[in-house]
C-alpha cells in the first residue's frame, strides 16, 4: 500500500475509545492491532527510505571530507513530513482496512 497518499493526521488527535474498540470488542486488542500494523508499516517505509537514500550515496574514504548531499536532504525531508505509522496504522484500522485473524494455540485460547 502506498502510505505516502494516506489520509491519516500529521499530528496526534483525540479519538474517541468506543469507535476504536467496536471492531474487536476489546481495546487492548485493538491496540494491540494497530501496534503490530506500525510496525509493519515502519519497516516499510525505513526500507523504502533507505532505499532512496541509497542512489545518492556517495562513498569517501577521507574522513576529513563531508559534504551536504542536496537530493538526501530532500528525500529524508519529504519522509519526516509523512504521518507517523502509528497514525497511519489507527487511520487504516479505523476505516477497516486491516485484516486481522486470531492464532489458535494449543491451549485453545486466542491470541492476536
Amino acid at each position: 500500500m502506498d502510505y505516502k497518499k494516506t489520509e491519516a493526521p500529521v499530528s496526534t488527535i483525540t479519538r474517541n475509545i468506543v469507535s476504536i474498540s467496536q471492531q474487536t470488542g476489546n481495546i487492548y486488542e485493538a491496540v494491540n492491532v494497530c501496534a503490530k500494523m506500525a510496525d509493519q508499516i515502519n519497516s516499510e517505509l525505513r526500507k523504502e527510505l533507505y532505499e532512496k537514500l541509497e542512489e545518492f550515496a556517495t562513498y569517501n574514504d577521507n574522513l576529513e571530507e563531508v559534504h551536504e548531499n542536496r537530493e538526501q536532504i530532500e528525500v529524508s525531508r519529504y519522509f519526516e513530513k509523512l504521518p507517523k505509522p502509528s497514525l497511519i496504522a489507527l487511520e487504516e484500522f479505523l476505516s477497516e482496512k486491516v485484516y486481522y485473524s486470531y492464532a489458535e494455540d494449543e491451549n485453545n485460547e486466542t491470541n492476536l
